[in-house]
């Protein structure tokens, strides 16, 4: 039996995850994410598929955010007509995330086109539109946890909770008969073990390879305890001297809902109630309604404190929702008291970049950066200490205060990762994805230190195949196809 896993995506850097199963020539994708950072990023993914879209059997998703699910839209477009297995409050999620992504790509592709046309160069079509997600919509297959699913012949899968976002997945995969049967899990994107909302990664004991997310495998976020104190130290010198805004751009999916939940959890504390609290997105305005929707999904505290205070949702008190654009330009009129979450979380597209315009010159606001800046976005600028910023065309001050709370990361961090593999009995082979170089050569380094019986782990590089057949016991150069 012919079994290979090809690394096509997020191999080296963090976004457009993307891998490939072949099992006796049926082709299973493993996620099919949109690429992110800067311009030549963006271009990248309007280079052809390196398949054949009409010639895959069917996708496994792990999760909604855009960089695991943004190129599903342009594969049916492209051909693709076979079912996508995820859970299902990822169906949910991506119907919302799809469409506002839809909706992105034509703006952006007639911003660019005009551009090119002056340089004479050939207009670009839009990756995608409303109607390839309408179509890619029908074709998801909703599962729960837990739940064992033949996906082709001689390939089922089971997810189990990632806790990373709603309806985040690790993914179980056995591949093969009964006699010479292999096991795969897949990481996704793995969350934190005590972070509020959402329940712990699911820890599990048994593999023959592991492919596993590594975005901060070279470091170690906050404690909570602490991140809790660093943002109410920013919180109270801002709101004491009443001065300035507080702009959080945030991940619509995940990050606002936990940000609400701790402005409902801190609001006496953190003294909010002096301030207007606005979630200025209409994806996360939908994607929140979508979580309290899924209730039963959550973790014990998040239940409990639902149950004890009936009538105030923890997720839906204390904020104005800004749904039109309308409502949206008048924030920018007001010059203090707002406390303003918007996205896009890197900085590189929706209304945060307006907020960004008439906020950055300003030495009374902060900007409170709470999650992942891939290299090249505005986001990662801002981080690494940029003197301006370009926003519509303007080259705008950085004179607001810059904040970086690692601590609220939807990610693993080092500890974390290693904590999760290693709960794999007998130290099955690791594969490193979804990760900038850098970080997964600490991690590797990490992961291989010390130990009598050191796990074989590499760092996947884009279009390596391996002969999976060679499990469990995996010479990495010799299985390389």
């Amino acid at each position: 039996m012919q079994m290979t896993l090809t690394f096509l995506g997020a191999t080296q850097e963090v976004t457009g995850s993307c891998h490939l199963l072949t099992i006796d020539g049926r082709q299973v994708l493993l996620d099919c994410g949109l690429i992110q950072g800067g311009k030549q990023d963006a271009l990248r993914n309007h280079e052809p598929f390196p398949f054949e879209p009409k010639a895959i059997d069917a996708v496994i998703l792990s999760h909604a955010h855009i960089d695991h699910s943004g190129r599903l839209p342009l594969l049916v477009k492209s051909g693709f007509s076979g079912p996508i297995f995820t859970h299902k409050a990822t169906v949910e999620l991506c119907e919302v995330m799809l469409k506002d992504a839809a909706m992105l790509q034509v703006r952006d592709v007639e911003r660019l086109n005009k551009k090119r046309l002056k340089m004479g160069l050939e207009p670009l079509a839009p990756l995608f539109d409303e109607t390839d997600v309408d179509q890619l919509m029908r074709q998801f297959v909703p599962l729960e946890y837990g739940q064992s699913t033949p996906i082709v012949p001689n390939l089922t899968a089971c997810l189990s909770d990632a806790g990373h976002i709603l309806g985040s997945a690790i993914v179980e995969l056995w591949l093969g008969t009964a006699e010479a049967r292999k096991k795969l899990v897949f990481s996704g994107d793995l969350g934190r073990a005590g972070m509020p909302i959402l329940d712990d990664p699911t820890l599990i004991a048994s593999a023959d390879l592991v492919i596993m997310e590594s975005t901060y495998g070279d470091r170690l976020h906050r404690s909570w305890e602490a991140t809790l104190d660093e943002l109410k130290s920013i919180f109270a010198q801002t709101i004491k001297q009443s001065r300035g805004n507080i702009l959080l751009p945030a991940f619509s999916v995940g990050r606002a809902q936990e940000l609400l939940y701790l402005f409902h959890l801190y609001a006496k504390e953190w003294q909010l109630s002096k301030w207007r609290i606005c979630l200025d997105s209409p994806m996360a305005i939908r994607a929140t309604q979508i979580y309290v929707a899924n209730y039963r999904l959550m973790d014990d505290d998040f239940k409990r404190f639902t149950r004890l205070s009936p009538g105030q949702h923890p997720l839906l008190s204390n904020v104005d929702f800004i749904a039109t654009t309308e409502e949206s330009m008048e924030l920018n009129e007001i010059h203090q008291g707002l406390i303003i979450i918007a996205g896009s979380g890197m900085c590189n597209g929706g209304r945060i970049r307006s907020h960004l315009e008439h906020n950055l010159a300003n030495p009374q606001s902060d900007v409170i950066i709470c999650g992942f800046q891939a290299l090249g976005t505005p986001g990662r600028l801002l981080v690494d200490g940029a003197k301006s910023l370009t926003i519509h065309g303007n080259s705008i001050e950085v004179a607001a205060r810059i904040h970086t709370i690692g601590g609220l990361s939807a990610h693993a961090d080092q500890a974390e990762l290693m904590r999760w593999y290693q709960y794999f009995k007998d130290a099955p082979p690791l594969i490193l994805v979804h990760g900038e170089v850098e970080a997964q050569k600490v991690l590797q380094s990490k992961l291989t230190a010390n130990r009598a019986e050191s796990p074989h782990v590499v760092i996947a590089e884009h279009g390596d195949t391996l002969d999976l057949t060679a499990l469990p016991k995996l010479n990495w150069q010799a299985s390389l196809l």
